[in-house]
């Protein structure tokens, strides 16, 4: 999942030292629910797929396995620096923002994190939506990043206001950077919009306790953008201490909401 931001800079790297452990952390959470969401009828054997900011190409795997040898998946990122081609899996440097779609006849596309970063998400939305053949289906999901991530326990009242202190800060940083936190909200409507049927929309959290892969995520978060949150006004032993909350076992922190939405262009 490498991200454009407003300045043509990214958010999130795949070049990074955490990039590696940041997808990790996504692909061990997300995974198993997008999996869920591409059952058939959505993916069926044989289909022609195209993944979107594939980033560690765990999903472009999985559906590379799920289409079989008569089938094929494109798997496309601004940096693949982390994707490998296999049989009937094809890796390609792309720009989903300023390039056109590299076909356009995919019965499947899927973009994970992808859209809440690009200023022009709608406009992309739709891009995506016209590369689809008929019948075919596009999945967007997204953190809703507007649902605060809620302490369950802390080992004190001081530890659960400097995580909340950290993840608006976290936040103000992505909005900085073009991201839309309550893009996640908009997506089922947008694809209405865009003429997509059998529309549905599900949602999901869960618990991550001190030293989980999912407060791990958080912790690679806040390395990636620290310097940006030391320019808002954190300092690096708030930003260290958060880092130690985080290993805590004693610590637990309901997960960012996951949006996941699907649609079909008619036949």
């Amino acid at each position: 999942m490498t991200t454009a931001t407003s300045d043509d800079t990214y958010t999130f790297d795949n070049g990074a030292p955490d990039a590696v452990p940041q997808m990790h952390a996504l692909e061990s959470f997300l995974d198993p629910i997008t999996t869920r969401r591409l059952a058939r009828p959505v993916l069926e054997p044989g289909a022609t797929c195209w993944e979107v900011g594939a980033g560690g190409g765990s999903m472009a795997r999985r559906m590379a396995r799920a289409v079989g040898d008569d089938g094929h998946v494109l798997a496309t990122d601004i940096d693949p620096t982390h994707l490998v081609a296999e049989a009937n899996l094809q890796v390609r440097q792309h720009d989903v923002r300023t390039e056109p779609p590299p076909g356009d006849a995919f019965d499947l596309i899927h973009a994970r994190l992808v859209l809440l970063h690009l200023p022009d998400r709608r406009r992309v939305l739709r891009t995506l939506t016209g590369a689809l053949a008929p019948g075919g289906w596009l999945v967007v999901e997204e953190f809703d990043c507007t649902a605060p991530q809620r302490v369950l326990t802390a080992p004190t009242d001081d530890a659960a206001k400097l995580f909340a202190q950290v993840m608006d800060a976290m936040m103000g940083v992505l909005e900085d950077h073009g991201a839309d936190l309550g893009w996640a909200q908009d997506v089922h409507t947008e694809m209405a919009l865009a003429g997509l049927t059998d529309l549905d929309t599900i949602t999901h959290s869960q618990s991550w306790a001190g030293g989980s892969t999912g407060t791990s995520l958080y912790e690679t978060n806040s390395r990636q953008l620290e310097p940006d949150l030391l320019a808002a006004g954190l300092s690096s032993q708030q930003l260290d201490a958060f880092r130690r909350l985080l290993r805590d076992p004693g610590f637990a922190v309901m997960s960012y909401h996951f949006v996941s939405t699907r649609g079909r262009l008619p036949s």
